[in-house]
């Protein structure tokens, strides 16, 4: 079983958790986030400034308690997650790398001058903001950690990087390793 599920989750002054059936809701100070879980398998309850998550095991095959076990761990961290990004958010940045390459604000979305023959518009979702820090840097911020990161690798995905001159949009702390270029052919 998760080692972490042994633990509550310790909620910061100010945060709201709110159980209506299989909807978990909690309000923090910048907004409030909503999930819902499976609560066949997995019990969520709140005492005071904590929340358990314990694991309801019944008349299953081993096969399933071992299911429930996981799915207990997931449910604590996306749980954790919430918590966290109520009272703090989730900020993921981008670097675009290429010549002449770069992106502009446009309203709520971005405009991007990737190499293609024309700009690429994109526009977050509702919960998400994204920030042109300097013409190579986009900043996709927000509440919710799963969004956050599926809407950057969405921004991602526009233009990859390339694996011989690196060229594209990367997250800004990942390490790329480069090919080396075919030097010609020899034996002919």
């Amino acid at each position: 079983m998760s080692k972490l599920i042994r633990k509550p989750i310790v909620l910061p002054p100010n945060t709201k958790v709110e159980m209506k059936g299989d909807r978990l809701t909690i309000t923090g100070s910048k907004g409030s986030v909503s999930k819902t879980f499976r609560t066949e398998f997995v019990e969520i309850k709140t005492e005071e400034n904590k929340i358990f998550v314990v694991p309801k095991f019944g008349e299953h095959s081993k096969r399933t308690d071992r299911f429930i076990k996981k799915l207990a761990g997931t449910y604590w961290s996306i749980i954790n997650s919430m918590v966290i990004g109520v009272n703090e958010g989730f900020t993921k940045t981008l670097q675009i790398v290429g010549l002449g390459w770069k992106a502009n604000q446009k309203g709520d979305g971005v405009e991007l001058f990737v190499g293609y023959s024309h700009p690429v518009v994109f526009y977050p979702p509702k919960g998400i903001s994204l920030k042109v820090e300097d013409p190579q840097k986009i900043s996709v911020s927000g509440l919710d950690k799963e969004l956050v990161g599926q809407v950057a690798a969405n921004i991602r995905k526009i233009r990859k990087p390339d694996s011989y001159k690196g060229k594209g949009i990367r997250y800004l702390d990942e390490k790329l390793i480069l090919k080396e270029s075919k030097k010609g052919a020899k034996g002919r």
